[in-house]
């Protein structure tokens, strides 16, 4: 369903003129995307491209969004609400903020730095350019800010409340020594700042040029209907649904050697036009990087909701208001401080996945099964022996998506919920002391069904320096996932030291870091996504070029789907008795998993 641009419009508002600004704000927030990506200094932001970008309106309302990171754009409300209400009345022409920290000013982890500029015109705020970019090091416990086995923020890096970076255009120099100070990447940390810096200047301009151009009076009165109009869209998509209380969890696998699940559980409740968010029985907070403070977990139910939803509204703050969110204080999705939360990412994930979940009981030829369940972040970090100068390797792994009632799940791409890139070879192999060994596809990975789950990659890392430490975070070996509509569960996530014979495996979420010697070779498989309706009514062709494009095996195909395959044709005979007996005998459903362990020589235990 969707809404006419001028139905609900207020009186004087012109539609054309409406969709013209609202374009030219997106414009900005995109244009401030391109500075940062083409100017900043680490790889986790130009490459992996680990940053957002915003404009906002006079009060601090989000009127546009750049094409980045959805887990960070939900969050900027939060952190733009704290900044006002600690600067509102202090704010001047050339001043600029900066601040991470997750306890009162509206962070989500010590290394997304927000950096951010208030527009003014003739004295007043008319305006904000904002963005956020995750920092290469913030210092703490380990190098890259994302030790999972930090138990408390304070180990995690240096935390910075609400400050002034820029005062009336004059630099505050302590800041920036004391930021360098606390990294072990300083010269990245201090250029990607840099980088946001000249792109909230060049959004400034941006900004300043569209709005002098329609009049302050009038330029409110747009982004006002701006946020209306969005609003007007989303209570009517909603309220195509059906009204009731739907349920779902999912969980975490745990931590360390011996893990406990973790859970999280959601009720969507749905009243006319609007949807309600509860965590209500969503797992405690943890002793460890992963919990979630409260901007994160508004940040999540957005993007859920947009995605189930599927209809394109406005990135504007004025949607939001048909959507709130709540979760228990103490809780993992909302903790108490001093709870760490360096590595909250991989928890962002499962609370897209759940809230999905609860909406597949709503719209189930809608929503796919899961993902993978988020980026992998290998860390693998330590000093040159020549010079002693410091190096990380960072950046996550993307992976694929679930299969949905249309199609098969896609390989090789983000997750929705990142919307980030896979670093090349060439620029990781160039810039630090490893080989990259693999970077494949997994054969015979992802769950099975009539539109199978997106395949697994695989990417190892071979380390040519004398000495590093390996930080991982990771998910999806227990808890595989969920395949929808009958569709099976995804494959397992691994994370291999020395593959082969004599390979040591880790946990998904190692408690400590895990020492490597000039030569180890790191291979991270990652889980392979859930399938969607049932196997043996998936197309024999489309088994066949999956076997082609060597994405699975002839006896895959005929153990899990009861294809025979003959040379480069389908035996169709011989496929359609097959597939009878493996009907009647459901041996299909489990089979896909032993072949996925022999495909990648681990046994179907932990170690």
């Amino acid at each position: 369903m969707s809404t006419p641009i001028s139905q609900g419009m207020a009186a004087g508002i012109d539609p054309i003129t409406l969709e013209v600004i609202q374009n030219a704000l997106g414009s900005i927030a995109d244009e401030l995307a391109l500075v940062i990506m083409r100017s900043a200094y680490s790889n986790i932001v130009r490459d992996s491209m680990d940053y957002s970008t915003a404009v906002c309106d006079h009060t601090g309302r989000i009127i546009a969004q750049g094409l980045t990171t959805p887990v960070h754009l939900g969050s900027f409300p939060e952190a733009m609400r704290s900044l006002i209400r600690q600067y509102g009345g202090n704010m001047q022409a050339g001043d600029v903020f900066i601040f991470n920290d997750p306890y009162g000013s509206g962070g989500m982890h010590l290394p997304d730095f927000y950096v951010i500029k208030p527009i003014f015109i003739e004295g007043v705020v008319e305006g904000y350019v904002a963005t956020l970019a995750h920092q290469a090091d913030v210092g703490g416990i380990a190098p890259g800010g994302m030790a999972v086995y930090a138990a408390e923020v304070y180990q995690e890096g240096l935390r910075i409340p609400t400050l002034k970076l820029y005062e009336a255009g004059r630099l505050n120099e302590a800041i920036f020594r004391l930021i360098e100070k606390n990294s072990r990447q300083p010269v990245e940390v201090l250029g990607d700042i840099r980088a946001q810096l000249a792109a909230c200047g060049n959004g400034e301009k941006g900004l300043l040029g569209l709005i002098n151009r329609y009049g302050t009076a009038e330029f409110r009165r747009y982004t006002e209907e701006l946020h209306d109009y969005a609003e007007r869209l989303i209570r009517a998509e909603i309220r195509a649904l059906p009204d009731g209380i739907y349920e779902y969890e999912d969980f975490f696998d745990g931590l360390g050697e011996q893990p406990e699940p973790i859970r999280f559980k959601v009720t969507l409740k749905i009243e006319g036009d609007q949807i309600h968010i509860d965590w209500t029985g969503t797992s405690k907070q943890v002793k460890a990087a992963i919990n979630g403070p409260m901007p994160t977990t508004y940040a999540m139910g957005y993007l859920a909701v947009r995605c189930a939803l599927g209809t394109a509204i406005p990135s504007c703050e004025g949607y939001m208001r048909a959507i709130t969110v709540t979760a228990p204080k103490g809780s993992i999705v909302n903790p108490d401080e001093p709870a760490a939360c360096g590595a909250r990412g991989v928890i962002c994930f499962r609370m897209y996945d759940t809230i999905l979940g609860a909406f597949s009981k709503i719209l189930p030829h809608r929503i796919p099964g899961a993902n993978e369940g988020g980026s992998s972040a290998p860390h693998i970090s330590g000093r040159r022996a020549g010079n002693n100068k410091p190096f990380l390797v960072s950046g996550g792994l993307m992976g694929c998506w679930g299969g949905s009632a249309a199609r098969d799940g896609q390989e090789g791409i983000s997750n929705p919920a990142a919307n980030l890139g896979n670093t090349p070879i060439e620029l990781l192999e160039s810039r630090h002391p490893v080989e990259v060994t693999c970077y494949a596809f997994v054969q015979n990975s992802g769950g099975p069904g009539k539109h199978r789950g997106g395949v697994a990659l695989k990417r190892g890392y071979r380390l040519l320096e004398k000495e590093a430490e390996l930080i991982m975070r990771s998910d999806r070996r227990d808890v595989l996932p969920y395949g929808l509509s009958g569709g099976m569960p995804g494959t397992p996530s691994w994370n291999l030291i020395n593959p082969g014979a004599d390979q040591v495996i880790l946990p998904t979420c190692p408690m400590k870091s895990t020492p490597l010697l000039q030569g180890d070779e790191f291979l991270h498989i990652q889980a392979g996504a859930g399938g969607f309706g049932e196997q043996l009514e998936r197309d024999p062709d489309k088994v066949l070029i999956d076997v082609i494009n060597e994405l699975m095996t002839v006896d895959y195909a005929a153990d899990v789907y009861g294809v025979v395959i003959q040379g480069e044709t389908v035996d169709l005979s011989a496929t359609a008795h097959l597939r009878e007996q493996l009907a009647q005998s459901g041996s299909c459903r489990s089979a896909y998993l032993s072949h996925f362990y022999r495909s990648v020589g681990i046994k179907p235990k932990r170690q």
